[in-house]
């Protein structure tokens, strides 16, 4: 890779892992400058330490000329974007995080996790496992993981290990970002339609997870669960000169609120639970194996694996309560999630509060798609923000929409965050879980007090 340094902006800096690429590359001693015209935490911070913050939000043309070497563009910028007009005048070579990642990972073994769910968990075992046995290795992922300053590394090491998005390149861009890595070792976790306003169809967005496994080349690896009937049907399907690799949910036993792997006589601890995170995890085991990791060096490392940030986070307990949060949005998820809990804590009660946030959520022909997923609670949340429903410029969905679309009929539906907070209040807080699912934030619900709050 050069280290010759090159000078490189930012459309679009403040998305969660455009301003990582941007600090890493900052680091490396390029000269880095970025624009956007809304930067939220933790990005605002971590630009700002690192230098990178723009005195003022918004888009200036002044920021492109023809110094530069290169312009990233992000997703939240639009097709009109000034700056990006300005760029394509000059004939500035324009990249998409894809493609930039791509170019400097020509030369390295590319390893992608993709699936509708589970990808940034697999991507986060496969991180925590390498770095645990001190290989040297390349990462991209969606989430902050403990022990990883950055969300994005580029250096010399042989190999990149890559959380595959099936979401879009850039504005300028349709190709799923996936296609964009091509792949030597790729996997899909489950395939569940999500993005709607992408994908119109569950055909178009099953096609694109297809089109994933069609592109590995000969003598590379594809790795499916078993488990997901759409990914055991593309895995399955015939391809010349592949090796392809299945794997099932992991064995595993509770006992006393912890979850053990069987790891044939031994049961090893985890501090990860539930039956899609036994799935992640088998996942992980799968890849890792195939790039000379052992069972041995697998198990060892998995015991001190917290988790990827904001899956499955536990933000407080007391003596029988416990309260999670979960970065849950896709039906599939969803209902995972919840069976998580409740399969962890069989002997308490689960209340489940979901905030539909998301596009594809609050979108009227896509919410039929929630139908049971929160069967597994005793008592079933949903809030969504009116508000939130006119900035995405969808139509508005009412109470009796959304009860009828889950299929609940105990279901408690809020548009007023202290409204639904008045509700957990008024719950006896006695040998119960609350969960909390979102995107998004609750309307800026203060988490840390949850604990005090529920009597």
């Amino acid at each position: 890779m050069s280290i010759k340094s090159r000078n490189i902006h930012f459309i679009a800096i403040g998305g969660s892992i455009m301003h990582n690429l941007a600090i890493t590359l900052h680091k490396k001693g390029h000269n880095i400058t970025g624009s956007d015209d809304e930067i939220f935490e933790p990005s605002r911070s971590l630009l700002q330490s690192n230098g990178l913050l723009q005195e003022k939000e918004g888009w200036n043309e002044a920021n492109i000329h023809t110094d530069l070497d290169a312009v990233i563009l992000g997703m939240h910028a639009r097709e009109d974007n000034p700056e990006l007009k300005k760029a394509q005048e000059l004939g500035v070579k324009i990249y998409s995080f894809p493609e930039y990642i791509y170019e400097q990972s020509i030369d390295k073994q590319r390893i992608v996790i993709s699936g509708s769910h589970g990808k940034t968990t697999i991507t986060s075992i496969v991180m925590h496992v390498l770095k645990y046995n001190n290989r040297k290795f390349d990462f991209a992922v969606g989430a902050r993981i403990e022990g990883f300053e950055e969300m994005v590394q580029l250096s010399d090491a042989p190999i990149i290990i890559i959380e595959g998005d099936e979401y879009l390149s850039s504005p300028i861009d349709r190709t799923p970002k996936f296609h964009k890595y091509h792949h030597h070792i790729g996997l899909i976790s489950g395939v569940s339609w999500d993005h709607i306003n992408v994908f119109p169809t569950e055909e178009d967005y099953v096609k694109q997870f297809d089109l994933f496994a069609d592109s590995t080349p000969k003598g590379g690896t594809l790795i499916y669960s078993e488990d997901d009937s759409l990914a055991t049907v593309i895995g399955k399907k015939e391809r010349e000169d592949i090796h392809a690799l299945p794997y099932k949910t992991h064995p595993y036993t509770i006992e006393d609120g912890t979850t053990y792997l069987t790891f044939g006589k031994e049961l090893v601890p985890a501090k990860i639970f539930g039956k899609h995170n036994l799935q992640n995890i088998s996942a992980a085991l799968t890849l890792l194996k195939r790039i000379g990791i052992t069972e041995d060096m697998f198990y060892m490392a998995i015991q001190s694996f917290k988790g990827a940030d904001k899956r499955l986070e536990l933000i407080g307990e007391r003596n029988d309560v416990s309260i999670y949060k979960d970065y849950a949005l896709a039906p599939s998820k969803v209902e995972a999630t919840t069976l998580a809990v409740r399969e962890q804590y069989p002997e308490r009660d689960l209340v489940a509060c979901l905030e539909l946030h998301t596009f594809s959520s609050l979108n009227k022909e896509f919410l039929k798609q929630y139908k049971g997923t929160l069967k597994y609670s005793n008592v079933p949340i949903v809030y969504y923000n009116p508000v939130t429903i006119e900035n995405k410029r969808l139509s508005p969905i009412s109470k009796e929409e959304i009860k009828q679309s889950f299929g609940e009929n105990a279901l408690q539906v809020f548009d007023d965050k202290e409204e639904m907070l008045s509700f957990l209040q008024s719950l006896e807080w006695s040998n119960k879980n609350l969960l909390l699912m979102t995107s998004g934030t609750f309307n800026g619900l203060d988490y840390k007090s949850l604990p005090s709050l529920l009597n």
